[in-house]
């Protein structure tokens, strides 16, 4: 084996400069063994490759990768449901056989009951190009949607809602003809107005004889919006109205343990009463409550035990109360009537309907706020209107007049967390409160 050595003199024999390096030297010293090891490499593995497997084969050049071919695109049809059209009438149009329509229907209504399509809304159809369907959706309610889907396991439903974004609004109004006025006046629509009827003050003001001008409201509420257009109302979270000087607040709140949400004044008594106030949303009195009355038909003077509201032909008449429907149908010159009976020995009686309520026969069950009859002339008549009557334990009262029992109250073990809610929402009813605690002395 080859041996190098450094010396460290020069080979002319004269004395070597030590404060210098030979850096040439070096360099080569240290590049020869390296090369030899190199090639000591080299010669062992060409020796291990020759006696084991061989090398494998150079990969050949990679084809190009074929793209997947794009799946179909789905097409969806917007079908429009029209009056006396039937789920069968309009599958049976686009290839559905009547068993299949069948077995669809019949899967589907343990989740929606598919012969309730209604006229007037729109199923969407989702299908492969000449290809089976794939999907179908229905528009059950301004909040919720059915989906069914055909899927290669069989068909599945369910009822989706949509996804609104909440916003929570307050408004401030005063009364100069009417409260729907006051809130179109505001940018807000006729619903809220309803609604503030329907769950706040309906059962202690009377919209439509008790409201005078210059009465003012606040609201605390919540409007939905979809892809950022406004589609409704949900809750109303705080309400005051003051009518003729008395003001009349609502807090809603909702018990922990059950869900149920309900509307109640600072204390925890219910908003609700026995009985609402009037059997019409919004209509006008032309008669009222008279143990002497000049009859317009049989021009003689007798007792008038109800009150009369104008209303067009077709306006819906609401169950004051909870009830049994007594009576159903044509009487004399009552017209078309429902009779219900309430509890506490209370009966109500509507007259003079154009037509009755859907489901409404002797015997039904109804809920405050039901939809018993519809506005008419029929009877002694002299245009459309109503002739509404409460009757207690058999005589008749003055539906004006009458003062009702409230509701039950809220419940005693969630008091302190009502009035911290109070507390909060009273806060956002008054805005002017709000710019006091955040700026002292700033006042608008």
């Amino acid at each position: 084996m080859a041996r190098f050595t450094l010396r460290a003199g020069r080979r002319d024999g004269r004395p070597r400069n030590r404060g210098r390096l030979n850096w040439k030297r070096i360099f080569l010293a240290l590049l020869v063994p390296a090369v030899a090891v190199v090639l000591i490499v080299a010669a062992v593995r060409a020796i291990v490759g020759a006696g084991g497997s061989p090398a494998p084969p150079a990969p050949e050049p990679a084809e190009a990768l074929e793209a997947p071919e794009p799946e179909p695109a789905l097409v969806e049809e917007k079908i429009l449901i029209l009056p006396r059209t039937s789920l069968a009438d309009l599958l049976g149009r686009r290839g559905f056989e009547g068993r299949e329509v069948h077995r669809l229907r019949e899967t589907v209504k343990p989740v929606y009951d598919l012969s309730r399509i209604r006229a007037g809304q729109e199923l969407r159809l989702t299908s492969l190009p000449e290809g089976p369907w794939v999907a179908l959706e229905y528009d059950i309610d301004a909040s919720n949607y059915l989906v069914v889907r055909n899927e290669e396991g069989g068909i599945e439903a369910e009822i989706k809602a949509y996804p609104f974004e909440i916003r929570t609004a307050f408004i401030y109004g005063v009364i100069e003809d009417s409260l729907v006025a006051a809130l179109n006046r505001a940018g807000e629509e006729d619903a809220l107005a309803l609604d503030i009827v329907e769950r706040c003050f309906g059962w202690d003001i009377d919209f439509n004889t008790d409201l005078r001008r210059g009465d003012s409201f606040r609201l605390v509420f919540e409007k939905k919006f979809l892809n950022g257009r406004f589609t409704g109302y949900r809750d109303i979270l705080a309400a005051e109205f003051v009518n003729a000087g008395s003001a009349y607040r609502a807090f809603r709140f909702t018990y922990p343990d059950t869900g149920a949400s309900d509307y109640f004044d600072e204390n925890g008594g219910s908003r609700r009463k026995d009985f609402l106030r009037s059997p019409i949303k919004f209509a006008r009195i032309t008669s009222r409550f008279s143990s002497r009355r000049f009859h317009p038909i049989h021009k003689i003077y007798r007792p008038h035990y109800g009150v009369d509201y104008a209303a067009p032909v077709g306006t819906p008449i609401q169950a004051t109360a909870d009830g049994e429907v007594l009576f159903a149908g044509r009487d004399g010159g009552a017209g078309n009537m429902v009779r219900l009976r309430h509890k506490n020995q209370y009966e109500t009686a509507y007259l003079h309907l154009s037509r009755f309520g859907p489901r409404v026969r002797k015997g039904a069950q109804v809920k405050g706020g039901d939809i018993v009859g519809y506005v008419g002339s029929s009877g002694d008549s002299t245009g459309p209107h109503l002739d509404y009557r409460i009757y207690h334990y058999g005589k008749p009262v003055n539906p004006l007049g009458h003062k009702f029992k409230p509701a039950d109250p809220l419940r005693a073990e969630f008091l302190e967390a009502y009035g911290r809610e109070v507390d909060r929402l009273s806060l956002l009813l008054d805005p002017a409160r709000i710019v006091g605690i955040v700026t002292p002395g700033l006042s608008f």
